[in-house]
């Protein structure tokens, strides 16, 4: 396993995880990488760790530059521990190492996972001169967990920042190219979509740092890396979404028991359609939460169905509607729909799920008994229609 150089004396000394198809609760079907970067100077730094499990194939890479046991300072950049995890390993190979940590959450929460490995916490503002070359170091808490910060080194004009910009995406290009720039893309909203959206405004303050540095390139902790030529497409990218105005569009998402609630779903994508918005249709036993979400993410309308099973929704709706609610998407105008035999009740607890999340309620929540006839299916499209 060898050291990819990126530039003059810095390194990407990651791991790429080609298998990980699943993140806590999100799919990850391109894989990831836990990026890691050596920067050899008078002082020897490096920043981010990686997942446990990968901790020999990075030091085999850092093995390739230098001794590990020379390594001056290690920069944690987040606690979590797809990034922290091989820190009591790389402490043992790199015994004199000072790590480097947000103050205060960054020092609490590397202290509770690994006790102390000898820390030092810095604050937004403060800088450490490794030789020819400085870092500099910015909280940016609660994108996504309180102890977030970005690195900056402004001789080279590189952020290293963390989670912002980042993307599960598994690759052997080390830097976004315009080839793959249309997947880089996707996997970076998805990215954005199910773990950074319900932190709209801390985002939208990572977008003024950056936009406020002289760079080059950005370092992020996942995926491929962003050149100065690119820099302007994820920022402006991050623009819009951090803004939580839906872009237009529609998703219809459903699961049924008999077929039902589907021939609903299909009539209200037809009304979309009619109306000349564009709409996407996601019947849950087919499609995962996490795949639904980038659609979510910039989608002005969405309509959930459901009927109703024991008096409630159904456990595949309500687990959407969960997942939802958590990452909290506003602005979206919404309504809930499905068939029912007696009872009923799942429709309203949609809507009240959808009330919940924040939405506007744009139609009254829409419920046919049993088999929809051809004409009510025909006025729910006309209803749609309507909006």
């Amino acid at each position: 396993m060898q050291a990819i150089k990126l530039r003059e004396d810095i390194y990407w000394v990651g791991v790429v995880d080609w298998n990980l198809r699943n993140f806590h609760g999100y799919t990850t079907n391109r894989g990831a990488t836990y990026n890691s970067y050596l920067i050899m100077d008078e002082k020897i730094t490096l920043i981010d760790g990686v997942k446990a499990p990968f901790v020999e194939e990075q030091l085999e890479r850092i093995k390739s530059i230098i001794d590990p046991a020379k390594i001056d300072y290690i920069v944690s950049n987040h606690v979590e521990m797809d990034h922290s995890g091989s820190l009591p390993m790389l402490k043992a190979a790199c015994p004199n190492a000072v790590i480097l940590t947000s103050a205060p959450n960054g020092l609490k929460g590397l202290t509770a996972h690994y006790g102390d490995l000898g820390y030092q916490a810095v604050k937004t503002g403060e800088s450490i001169s490794i030789g020819k070359r400085s870092l500099q170091f910015v909280g940016t808490p609660m994108l996504h967990w309180p102890d977030n910060m970005v690195t900056y080194c402004p001789e080279e004009k590189i952020l290293f920042s963390n989670d912002a910009f980042g993307q599960h995406y598994a690759s052997s290009e080390r830097v976004a190219d315009d080839a793959h720039l249309p997947v880089i893309l996707a996997e970076a909203k998805k990215y954005y979509a199910n773990i950074i959206m319900c932190y709209g405004k801390q985002a939208q303050g990572a977008v003024e740092i950056v936009s406020g540095l002289e760079l080059e390139a950005i370092y992020p902790s996942h995926g491929v890396l962003w050149s100065e030529k690119h820099i302007p497409t994820i920022l402006d990218a991050y623009r819009t979404w951090s803004n939580n105005e839906p872009e237009g569009g529609a998703i219809v998402v459903y699961d049924s028991m008999w077929h039902s609630t589907e021939k609903m779903a299909q009539a209200i994508v037809e009304g979309f359609t009619q109306k000349g918005i564009s709409v996407k249709l996601f019947d849950l036993k087919e499609n995962h939460n996490s795949d639904i979400m980038p659609d979510l993410l910039t989608s002005k309308y969405i309509a959930v169905g459901s009927p109703t099973l024991n008096n409630n929704m159904l456990p595949t709706v309500a687990a959407f509607c969960c997942y939802m609610k958590g990452l909290s998407p506003k602005n979206r105008k919404a309504f809930a729909f499905g068939s029912y035999g007696w009872g009923g009740q799942s429709i309203k607890q949609v809507e009240a799920e959808l009330e919940a999340c924040g939405f506007e309620i744009c139609l009254e929540a829409q419920r046919i008994q049993y088999i929809p006839s051809k004409e009510q299916l025909l006025d729910l499209t006309e209803k749609v229609k309507a909006l």
